[in-house]
C-alpha cells in the first residue's frame, strides 16, 4: 500500500473514538452518551418553553399552539444538527402525526407507564439501551398545569379551533397534571456501526492499486 493512502488510513483511523475499538471501554463511553443525551433534551425543552411561553404572553394560546407547530420541529432539527444525533420527542397519546411512536418508543412509553403506576417520579423517569439502530434515549415529558391549556379536558373555543385546523386527528387532550406526556427520544450512532465504517474505510484503501 503506498505512503499517501498508509497515512489517510491512520488519519481516519485517530479520528475514530477510542471505544469503537477498547471494549472495555464500553462503561465509560454509555456514561458519556448519557449525559451528552440529558445534555440535549435540556437544550431541547428548554427553548421550546421558551418559545411557548412567549407565545402565550404575546398572542395567548392558539399563537401558542401554532408555534409548537412551526418551531417544535425546526428546534427539533436544530438540536438534531448541533449534535448529528436524530433527536425529537414521542407519545402514546400524540398531536403530530410525525411524532408517532415506533415500535421501541412505544414498549419504553408503556414501561414508563407502568413505572408511573409504581410510584415512580416521572421527573427522574429515563431509559437508554444500545440497539441495532444506535445507542437510544429516552427522557419521560410531566404534564404540568400549563400544559393543561391545550392539552387539558378544558378547552377554550380559540384553542379547540385552532387544534381542529392544525391537527384535526389530534390525541392529545384530556391529560392531567402529573400524568406522562410524552417523552424526548434520542438516537445517537452506535459503536458497531462506526467499526463498519472504520472496516469499508480500510478495505477500499486496501483495494486501490499501489
Amino acid at each position: 500500500m503506498g505512503f499517501v493512502r498508509l497515512g489517510l488510513l491512520i488519519f481516519i483511523t485517530a479520528l475514530l473514538p477510542a471505544s469503537v475499538f477498547a471494549d472495555k471501554n464500553m462503561s465509560t463511553e454509555v456514561d458519556t452518551r448519557l449525559i451528552h443525551s440529558r445534555q440535549a433534551v435540556k437544550m431541547f425543552a428548554d427553548a421550546l418553553m421558551a418559545e411557548l411561553k412567549f407565545a402565550l404572553g404575546e398572542g395567548g394560546p392558539g399563537r401558542a399552539i401554532k408555534v409548537c407547530n412551526i418551531e417544535a420541529p425546526q428546534i427539533a432539527k436544530d438540536v438534531s444538527d448541533a449534535h448529528r444525533w436524530q433527536v425529537g420527542r414521542t407519545s402514546l397519546r400524540y398531536r403530530n402525526p410525525d411524532n408517532v411512536p415506533d415500535a421501541w418508543e412505544e414498549v419504553v412509553l408503556r414501561q414508563f407507564e407502568q413505572r408511573l403506576a409504581q410510584g415512580e417520579d416521572i421527573k427522574k423517569m429515563e431509559y437508554a439501551e444500545e440497539t441495532d439502530a444506535g445507542y437510544r434515549y429516552m427522557k419521560a415529558i410531566p404534564t404540568k398545569p400549563l400544559c393543561l391549556t391545550c392539552h387539558g379536558d378544558n378547552l377554550g373555543e380559540e384553542v379547540q379551533a385552532t387544534l381542529n385546523e392544525l391537527y384535526p386527528d389530534d390525541n392529545a387532550t384530556g391529560f392531567k397534571v402529573g400524568q406522562i406526556r410524552g417523552a424526548f427520544s434520542i438516537i445517537q450512532p452506535s459503536r458497531s456501526l462506526l467499526r463498519r465504517l472504520l472496516y469499508q474505510v480500510q478495505v477500499r484503501f486496501f483495494l486501490l492499486p499501489g
